[in-house]
């Protein structure tokens, strides 16, 4: 990536940290790595950020904070969960390396807490105590997070010929051995794909609670 122009700030570092993870995953994300693309030294960085752990922090909280909550509605109680976890995924999806860093932080800031006490209102209202509402709403977010986390997108070249590799490898299998495999087989290796797999994922979801 090229060094940026942008005046350093705590917001400038956290939104090039998340370009970088979006590019080349969390590994890549460094104080010097954020260092040389503002071009300053380090040492500039720790004025923001005192390590990694509180920069993931920061990029946890920018992920939070981007979920647009709906509004409360007289709607079904599954109705509007269902929306929540549809703006969790919205706000998530494009960034897929940062994304399992939204659960570490969703108690800790005002977004988190107003996003947390919504959920967990709605399962009250599902019939679930407060020991299975907390499991339940921790369950989901994490399940959402497991979805984009799988998420292949962008769809670069490498990954196609993997798809191809993988689904030749399926296909030659004994179908008398692995007949519902062999058949299932174009499915199997690029499911994230088909245009219904979150809609039918977050249904699941909701019908497992219900």
């Amino acid at each position: 990536m090229a060094k940026r122009s942008v005046r350093l700030s705590r917001e400038a570092i956290v939104g090039s940290a998340m370009a970088v993870a979006d590019a080349e995953g969390l590994e890549a994300v460094t104080i010097r790595r954020l260092a040389q693309e503002h071009g300053v030294t380090p040492m500039a960085m720790y004025w923001h950020f005192n390590d990694k752990e509180s920069l993931l922090d920061a990029m946890a909280e920018q992920l939070i904070a981007s979920v647009d909550l709906p509004a409360p509605t007289d709607e079904p109680w599954d109705v509007q969960l269902r929306a929540i976890l549809e703006a969790i995924l919205e706000a998530l999806r494009p960034h897929p390396p940062a994304a399992s860093l939204a659960a570490r932080r969703v108690l800790a800031a005002e977004p988190g807490l107003r996003l947390a006490d919504r959920v967990l209102a709605l399962l009250a209202r599902a019939g679930l105590d407060e020991r299975r509402a907390a499991q339940t709403a921790m369950f989901l977010l994490c399940s959402v997070v497991a979805l984009i986390a799988a998420d292949p997108a962008p769809r670069a070249e490498a990954y196609e010929d993997k798809v191809r590799h993988k689904k030749a490898q399926l296909v030659a299998l004994s179908p008398a051995t692995y007949p519902n495999v062999v058949a299932a087989a174009p499915e199997l290796v690029d499911c994230i794909e088909s245009s219904d797999y979150y809609a039918t994922s977050l249904d699941m979801l909701i019908r497992g609670i219900a």
